[in-house]
Order: C-alpha cells, then sequence, then structure tokens
C-alpha cells in the first residue's frame, strides 16, 4: 500500500467510524483502513458490522471477483458522482455467476473522480445506521475528490514514465536513447541508483499496453515503471537488497495473473511466460536487462512448468540457445528430425531427461518412472532414428541442444 493513498483511507475511516478500503476502477485493492471486527457475519468491538467473506478476500487477493465486481457496477457506481448504498443480495438471490460471494452486509461506494472519469471506488461496511444525507459523507466525498485527484496525477506520471522506459529499452544506442535514460533517472530519483531487476512477460501485444495500466501499483507496490514494447510486456521493480529476488517474483507471478492476462491464452502463441533479468545496480545495463528477460521468458515458455517464471542465472543452456539468431524459427538439425515427429513425443521425451541426468541411467530410470532395460531399448531406437552414438560426446551434445532448442 501506498503510504499516501493509506493516510487518504485513513482519514475516510476516522471521518465515518466505519473501515474504508480503495480499489481502483479495475477493482484492485490499493489501501483498506484497519477493522476491528470479530468473525465473518457478528458485529465488530465498535459495534459496526465486521468483515464479511467478500472483504476478507478482497484483501488477501488484493482484488475482487469478477461476479462481485459485476454486481456492485449494475448499480451504477461507474456513472455515479456521490455515494451509493448497495444492499446486500436479498435471501436467496444469486449474484451470477458466483452464488456464494459471500456478500453479508451491505456496501456504502464513494465514487472516486477526478474532472468527471471515475478512477477508483471507496468502500464502507454498511449496518444501515448512516444516512446519504449525513454532513460526514459530504466530507468523506471531499476526501474521495483529493484521492481522485492523486490517483489521475500518479496515472499521468506512470504513462510518462512508461514512455521513457519503452524509449530507454532500444536496441540500437544514440541521442534519442540516452535523453530517454535521463529523463528515467529524473523520473525514478533515488530508485534510478538502487538495485534493479526487469521482468518480461511475453507474448503482451502492443494494443493490451492500455489494459496493466492502474491495477499495478496496487498489485506490484515496488513497481518503478512499465511499459509494451517487442511483443512483451517489460516491468522495471527495485529490489529490496542487491540480491533478494523476492520482490521480482512476485511482481513476475501477478503479472502473469493481471487483468486481461488471466485466462487469455491465445491458441497461436501459447500461454503468457514471464522472465526476469540479473539484478542491475541502476540503469546502465537496462538494454542488457531487456535482454535477459525476454531470453528467461522464451525459457520459461519453454520449460517444464508451464506458467513458472524463469530467471536468467538460472536457465542454463537455454541462455545460449535464445541468443542464436531466429533459432526459433529454423529448421532442427537434419540428425532429430525423425525424432521430433509426433509419433515419438515419447522417445523424445526419453532421450531429453537421459541427457538431463547427465547420462546416468539409474537417474533418468527413475525420473521416467521406468525399468533401466526399458529405458535401454528407447535410447537404442533413439540411436537409429538420429544415426547419433549417444556414447559419444560431441553426438550427445548435438541431441541435448536441438531437443532444447526444438522447445524454443
Amino acid at each position: 500500500m501506498r503510504e499516501d493513498y493509506q493516510a487518504l483511507i485513513d482519514e475516510v475511516s476516522q471521518l465515518l467510524g466505519t473501515p474504508a478500503t480503495l480499489e481502483s476502477r479495475d477493482f484492485s485493492l490499493i489501501a483498506f483502513g484497519a477493522h476491528e471486527g470479530g468473525a465473518d457475519g457478528d458485529e465488530g468491538q465498535e459495534g459496526g458490522p465486521a468483515l464479511d467473506p467478500v472483504r476478507t478476500r478482497t484483501i488477501l487477493q488484493r482484488r475482487s471477483t469478477p461476479a462481485v465486481r459485476a454486481f456492485f457496477e449494475s448499480y451504477g457506481i461507474s456513472r455515479a458522482n456521490g455515494p451509493v448504498r448497495i444492499p446486500p443480495p436479498a435471501s436467496g438471490q444469486e449474484v451470477p455467476p458466483d452464488p456464494a460471494a459471500g456478500l453479508v452486509h451491505g456496501r456504502i461506494c464513494l465514487p472516486v473522480r477526478d474532472r468527471g472519469v471515475v478512477h477508483g471506488y471507496i468502500w464502507l461496511l454498511d449496518d444501515g445506521a448512516l444516512e446519504l444525507t449525513d454532513p460526514r459523507l459530504a466530507a468523506a466525498m471531499a476526501v474521495a475528490d483529493r484521492t481522485g485527484a492523486q490517483l489521475a496525477a500518479d496515472s499521468r506520471a506512470e504513462e510518462h514514465t512508461g514512455e521513457l522506459l519503452h524509449a530507454a529499452l532500444a536496441e540500437r544506442g544514440g541521442a534519442a536513447r540516452d535523453e530517454a535514460l535521463a529523463g528515467l533517472r529524473t523520473a525514478l530519483g533515488e530508485t534510478a541508483s538502487g538495485p534493479l531487476v526487469l521482468v518480461a512477460v511475453l507474448p503482451w501485444p502492443e494494443e493490451d499496453a492500455t489494459a496493466v495500466r492502474g491495477p499495478l501499483p496496487a498489485a506490484l507496490p515496488r513497481l518503478a515503471a512499465q511499459c509494451v514494447r517487442d511483443g512483451a510486456l517489460a516491468a522495471l521493480v527495485r529490489l529490496r537488497t542487491p540480491h533478494g529476488l523476492e520482490a521480482a517474483r512476485s511482481a513476475a507471478d501477478r503479472l502473469l495473473r493481471a487483468p486481461g492476462r488471466a485466462g487469455s491464452t491465445d491458441p497461436a502463441t501459447g500461454a503468457p511466460a514471464a522472465g526476469l533479468s540479473s539484478p542491475r545496480s541502476g540503469l546502465a545495463d537496462l538494454s542488457g536487462a531487456w535482454y535477459e528477460a525476454r531470453a528467461a521468458a522464451r525459457a520459461a515458455a519453454a520449460g517444464p512448468r508451464p506458467g513458472a517464471p524463469a530467471e536468467w542465472d538460472a536457465i542454463g543452456p537455454y541462455r545460449m540457445l535464445t541468443g542464436i539468431p531466429h533459432a526459433a524459427g529454423t529448421a532442427p538439425d537434419p540428425a532429430v528430425q525423425d525424432l521430433l515427429r509426433a509419433t515419438h513425443r515419447e522417445l523424445a521425451r526419453t532421450a531429453e531427461v537421459y541427457l538431463d541426468c547427465a547420462g546416468q541411467a539409474g537417474r533418468a530410470a527413475a525420473a521416467l518412472g521406468i525399468h533401466r532395460q526399458t529405458l535401454y531399448y528407447r535410447l537404442s531406437r533413439v540411436e537409429r532414428l538420429t544415426g547419433l552414438d549417444l556414447d559419444e560426446g560431441e553426438d550427445r551434445l548435438l541431441l541435448h541442444m536441438a531437443l532444447k532448442a526444438a522447445r524454443l
């Protein structure tokens, strides 16, 4: 949570005597007030309503579910200029498509606007005691207006910083990139000289660039800048320590689940994958970090655990293979063409696992869940198909690299 938004939401909570939450317009959690309540559905220590399952999930998962969002938006909150009272569903009423959404208490929504544009919502649990004409709500709406101005200003600043990052990631140097780097250093302040990691998520079409603006500051508190370039999302993440990658790993995981990406697998391109560069001190080698992050993302897409972010420092042979020009579009080596046919998928997997195990038959058989004799039989078939001798180091290297390159 950003401290400035936390201070604003605490001000609303104190004005109204009830805990409030602030969400972006896409229902990502930005800040929430302390709650003194008891169990779900019970009264809190101050006599107000306690957390219900919807608010609990929002706090724990950092966002509301699509079902809850649809229910709230059906009350016209995106068009409202003042407080909106939202009663809980009547007994037996479903909240499509999730009948068990857990909305026990009603809500009062304070739209957060700037110049007529909604940027988010302040939410209050409603026990029916507060009238919409209460002067305290008018004071809370004034705080909501200040919050909207802050969100709008931050959005403009993030967009400008993203434009600078986009220019700074250009492959070719020159005055334009140098100017962008200087502007990025100014925009980021002290962050520009601290430990940083670039996270790449691909594929990410250019037309989806605006889809991530807004939710990311809430989901990624250590995000320094983000843009879409070369078919991938670039996220510059601040690290707490030069070698502590926890913030970057968390960012990669959350970006893979960001609105517009989760469940949006394109059959033509496959599921999105994320990669992390090596940590950097400052912005001097930003283009190198961008190369590493994209290469790691390609390795993640080719790896055995789909959806798991990969790190440049841990992708092994893919560090070399991703650097081969046009490796993804070239035909495989003639020696392995037959082995890579769909009819020989199990043989190819056997060979790759065997080579991953450094040619140790016992380890390979255990990893594959087969008997050693079955392993030897399959490897003999691999040799006949490829014409390679697995007792020869260079033949084993060729086969191993060809199998890895085929994944890319």
